[in-house]
């Protein structure tokens, strides 16, 4: 029962960071919002392995989001160096 209520806890913040990224009405696959999404999985994984210290195959699927929202972060810079700079700023990522 414990889990159902995390999973639409999951799906309730998911919505809440599409809306507050979003382009326009229909947007869910943008960059920002890829970036967003997978900040919010990066920060629930990181604060899993706080308590899992010996869970390896979600250390793995961390390391694998983390170099996805790299690559995504990347692809934001070299073409929209104004929404880059405002992601990072509203997810606090860069220093």
């Amino acid at each position: 029962m414990a889990k159902t209520t995390a999973t639409s806890d999951n799906s309730v913040t998911k919505k809440e960071v599409i809306k507050k990224f979003q382009t326009h009405a229909k947007d869910t696959g943008s960059s920002q919002v890829q970036v967003a999404i997978i900040t919010k999985k990066i920060e629930n994984l990181s604060d899993h392995l706080r308590t899992h210290k010996k869970d390896k195959h979600s250390r793995k699927g961390l390391i694998g989001l983390v170099g996805k929202r790299r690559r995504l972060l990347r692809h934001l810079q070299l073409n929209d160096k104004a929404k880059y700079q405002e992601v990072i700023k509203a997810l606090g990522l860069r220093k």
